[in-house]
């Protein structure tokens, strides 16, 4: 789905995955636009980080997660993984079900600016899925990959000396006019207080309200009590810890297993 398409008659439980605890900042939101919808939630701890493996790859992994989802009774998918929605997302709409990525409505949430930063996995930015479209909008651009942010964030990590030397590191060759700073992915928002204090006076644009308002806009409301089931690959306390630690109160979380993928 793109922004702006015509809102869809589906009221189940929306579908929402991404390759780890990122996915939450999108989840977070995602709740909070539309409290009477149910939610089921993968994380694929077994197999983070997806932005340093090849596409073919990752656009299997998509698959899979996907038709999981479908079987559990999803009736509509967000792709909260700028990864997957850079390289898997025209696969996955061919599923027959509403699917929304998070690119196309941080573009559009850019609209506003006319330099503009973007930084996200090695194969986000090495797609340029982002600069394509930023590009065409006749957007001046500067892309960074920043790929030890994931690894930063999975292992909590967002507050510590390491993250700044890193950060640093990074951004020491983003130009000095830019206007704004696309996180070019949903592990990234843990950052931005960071990212702010290096960056003053630049607009920090995440994936997690724009793709909640895009679906939001293309869904109706949903006749749920806003329950959330959590699955993931990998080992579900270590989840549960670390969702508690990002400020998502995870409850429940079931694992499976990647060969029932």
């Amino acid at each position: 789905m793109k922004p702006g398409s015509t809102r869809l008659a589906t009221s189940g439980p929306v579908g929402v995955f991404d390759s780890g605890v990122g996915g939450l900042t999108v989840l977070r939101e995602l709740k909070k636009a539309m409290p009477n919808r149910d939610f089921i939630y993968f994380g694929d701890t077994a197999r983070v980080p997806y932005g340093s493996k090849p596409a073919e790859l990752v656009r299997r992994f998509a698959w899979e997660i996907s038709g999981f989802l479908l079987r559990q009774g999803a009736e509509a998918l967000v792709v909260a993984c700028n990864t997957a929605s850079s390289l898997a997302l025209d696969d996955l709409r061919r599923l027959g079900v509403p699917v929304f990525g998070v690119i196309e409505p941080v573009v559009a949430a850019a609209k506003p600016y006319s330099r503009v930063g973007v930084i996200g996995t090695r194969a986000t930015i090495a797609s340029g899925a982002y600069q394509r479209q930023l590009e065409a909008s006749g957007k001046k651009v500067w892309a960074r990959a920043t790929p030890l942010f994931v690894p930063i964030v999975e292992e909590g990590l967002w507050g510590d000396r390491v993250a700044e030397l890193v950060a640093r590191h990074y951004l020491e060759d983003a130009p000095a006019d830019l206007e704004a700073l696309i996180l070019g992915c949903t592990h990234y928002p843990y950052l931005q207080p960071l990212l702010s204090r290096l960056l003053p006076g630049l607009q920090i644009i995440d994936s997690a309200s724009p793709t909640a308002r895009a679906v939001a806009s293309a869904l109706p409301a949903g006749e749920g009590a806003g329950k959330v089931v959590h699955y993931v690959s990998g080992d579900p306390d270590a989840y549960r810890d670390l969702a508690g630690r990002l400020g998502v109160s995870a409850g429940e979380v079931r694992k499976v297993e990647l060969g029932a993928l």
